[in-house]
């Protein structure tokens, strides 16, 4: 080849692409070439390339006596198996001759692979080389077995119990290695949850089983040990010497390093804890409980954090004592992201008792001085919620709100402070100390108020303790002003509260304000809400002056007991039992969210039917939009208006009862016919799309089928269409 020949050639480049420099070297005589080939087909396949046109080429090389080909032609298998369940049947041969290699790791590599090929064809050729892998002499080849139990479950449940593989799953939890009863557990316990068949008792828990696992928690993997954990607490026993024994050993592993190892511990130490009669015992095994916790909020990920800061939330409202010294470890460090401070003072406020209120009280004043809106609301919140809780520490709550105000003020701390006064207030009604302090607070800054719900505290203050304020009648006049604007929940406050003011202040002074508000409220006011109240309001006003109607108006509302939420009891014990789980991050039991594997077929089997009849009405519709349309099979154009107008109305209701006698019609035997209007209905539509083609038209075919009778003016007589045949 002479040298401007090699030149061109080499200007043009490849012509086949990646796929074929791929494909060249995957069927190379050279073993580095082919490698190599298959190295660059994984990399492809790892970042996303579509190189599934390579299966045959990849599949040739899957005999080899190198670990680390074998392996990339393994994981390649498993990716691809979906889009060739044909050729995988190719490589059953070889599965089952490495499932008999000397070296256990290429066995263990080829049941695995075997179960992660999830194509139901391979299923049929599983059955010897999982029972030899069960029963293999190598603990690494019975583990990774013991999972493949569960795949195959999930692919055939019927012939994974036909063939006894569920019964030799069930024998390997007596196996000597930890890691065997680990993983035969965690497989037992995801065909538990696949499993559909109520007779079939998938795990049963003895107490021979949990002796077992007791022996060999401490030497699993942290996976393995969580596994454990759990089955110990599905464990219930009314036996305090046995109960006594599982926390002993249980105990250990609050120590681990792994957060939901710890967690996994204290639930099963709960769960087991009411069995122990002798309450000083039980604060014993508590005392313990507080430093593991309080390791959950010392991890240096915030995620991690906030899941061990939701799952302490529900373990002191069972147990408030638990962490009742610990207050400092959740104070609130600059670099914690918000959801992660919001958290930790909600579990603050919990804490707070006689000895540490002070200090959390300027802790929470030095989150109130930061610039994050909601942070400022909530340590506000807080700081009234430790003023209701405690009664020692009321006026210093008041105290230290009226010290925000003043320093740092704004609409924001203003209005929310105003709120918490509020309900301090209400939570001891009557207190003329508390009452001397917080009013003054207020009535200096109501032309700040804005929020609905500080706004209605001002307004309830005023009705409840009228003769505290100075300027009454204009306050109140000045909310007359505006009362069509405001809300709803608004004007109700304002007319409850001019009326309590009209009796509980001697004297005309306010008979015109109460006579404006009910004009405005039964004339004007658009909801009828406050209306039926300024009725009501009125009837008993009018009425003879009596002390029990007077009682009814002045009636006080119920005190508050605390600012802080709690769960209701059932659903506490249902989240003692599911800590360490999504619920205890979101707070709600696990049924509220997640679907039983009946309930989600009975859905399924639901949403199909309802598809099926879906489809009917659709295509019955259809049919009715068509005939509406194009008016085929009405050849009655030059009936009078009265006669369309009446048909009109009960047209589309006649013509979905035919379609309904034809969507159901009967299966009619030959040679008889279905007698029933819907029937000849149906009939007659049929015939006229069945008959016969009429004579051409200038050598034109003008069936019904190729007519288009939209096109033709809407007054043709019948004369007129029958022309055109």
């Amino acid at each position: 080849m002479s040298l401007e020949k090699r030149i061109r050639n080499f200007l043009k480049g490849p012509k086949k692409g990646e796929t074929f420099e791929l494909k060249s070297g995957l069927v190379s005589q050279y073993k580095g070439e082919r490698k190599d080939a298959i190295q660059r087909v994984i990399q492809a396949m790892t970042v996303g390339k579509d190189v599934s046109a390579l299966f045959p080429d990849v599949l040739k090389n899957i005999a080899t006596y190198d670990l680390e080909q074998k392996k990339l032609v393994y994981l390649y298998l498993m990716n691809y198996a979906k889009t060739h369940p044909e050729l995988c049947i190719l490589a059953v041969n070889t599965f089952v001759q490495d499932t008999e290699d000397p070296n256990p790791l290429i066995r263990a590599l080829a049941i695995r692979t075997m179960g992660c090929i999830r194509v139901s064809k391979m299923v049929d050729y599983m059955e010897i080389p999982l029972l030899r892998t069960l029963k293999d002499d190598n603990p690494y080849v019975r583990k990774t077995a013991a999972i493949c139990v569960a795949k195959l479950f999930d692919l055939n449940p019927e012939m994974c119990v036909e063939f006894g593989f569920l019964d030799l799953l069930k024998a390997l939890l007596k196996d000597p290695n930890p890691m065997v009863i680990a993983n035969s557990l965690n497989a037992l316990y995801e065909i538990k949850d696949m499993n559909k068949d109520p007779n079939l008792d998938v795990l049963p828990i003895t107490q021979d089983l949990i002796k077992n696992l007791l022996t060999c928690l401490n030497e699993c993997t942290e996976w393995g040990r969580i596994s454990i954990l759990t089955t110990l607490t599905d464990y219930h026993t009314s036996n305090v010497e046995e109960v006594n024994h599982i926390i002993e050993r249980v105990i250990p592993q609050l120590q681990h390093v792994n957060p939901s190892v710890v967690l996994s511990s204290i639930k099963t130490i709960i769960h087991h804890l009411d069995v122990i009669p002798s309450q000083a015992q039980r604060s014993t095994i508590l005392k313990k409980l507080s430093s593991p916790l309080v390791s959950l909020v010392s991890s240096s990920i915030p995620e991690a954090q906030y899941v061990g800061l939701k799952n302490i939330r529900i373990i002191l409202e069972k147990y408030p004592q638990i962490l009742s010294k610990e207050l400092r470890v959740f104070f609130i460090r600059y670099s914690d992201p918000l959801y992660l401070k919001l958290e930790k003072l909600e579990i603050m406020i919990r804490l707070c008792n006689e000895h540490n209120s002070s200090l959390l009280l300027s802790e929470l004043k030095e989150y109130a001085m930061e610039f994050e809106p909601a942070l400022v609301l909530k340590s506000i919140r807080s700081i009234g919620s430790v003023g209701i809780n405690l009664i020692s520490c009321v006026v210093k709550s008041i105290n230290l709100l009226g010290d925000l105000i003043d320093q740092r003020g704004g609409d924001l701390i203003i209005n929310e402070a105003v709120i918490v006064l509020t309900n301090i207030l209400r939570r001891y009604p009557g207190k003329n100390d508390l009452i001397t302090l917080v009013i003054p607070i207020i009535s200096n800054h109501i032309q700040e108020l804005e929020k609905s719900e500080a706004l209605s505290g001002y307004i309830w203050l005023l009705g409840e303790y009228p003769k505290y304020f100075s300027g009454l009648k204009e306050k109140l006049s000045s909310l007359l002003e505006g009362f069509l604007e405001y809300e709803s929940s608004l004007q109700l406050n304002i007319l409850t509260t001019i009326v309590k003011v009209n009796l509980k202040v001697p004297g005309q002074a306010y008979s015109g304000l109460l006579q404006k508000v009910l004009e405005l409220t039964t004339k004007e006011c658009e909801n009828a809400d406050v209306r039926d109240k300024a009725y009501l309001y009125w009837r008993l006003l009018s009425s003879s002056s009596d002390d029990s109607q007077q009682k009814v108006i002045l009636s006080k509302l119920p005190p508050i007991k605390s600012t802080v939420s709690s769960f209701n009891p059932n659903v506490l014990e249902i989240l003692i039992q599911e800590l360490s789980t999504m619920s205890s991050v979101f707070h709600k039991p696990a049924f509220t969210f997640i679907e039983s594997p009946k309930a989600t077929e009975k859905k399924r089997a639901g949403s199909s039917a309802r598809n099926i009849e879906d489809l009917k009405n659709l295509a019955k519709q259809e049919i009715i939009n068509n005939v509406k349309n194009e008016n085929l099979l009405d050849f009655d154009d030059d009936d009078d208006d009265n006669d369309q107008n009446g048909e009109s109305q009960g047209g589309s209701s006649n013509l979905l009862d035919e379609l309904n006698d034809l969507f159901n019609t009967p299966t009619v035997p030959g040679g008889q016919s279905s007698q029933g209007s819907g029937s000849s209905s149906a009939n007659d539509i049929l015939s006229l799309f069945n008959a016969p083609n009429p004579t051409s038209v200038n050598g034109v075919s003008q069936g019904v089928g190729s007519m288009n009778l939209n096109s033709q003016p809407k007054n043709n007589t019948n004369s007129d269409i029958l022309d055109l045949f």
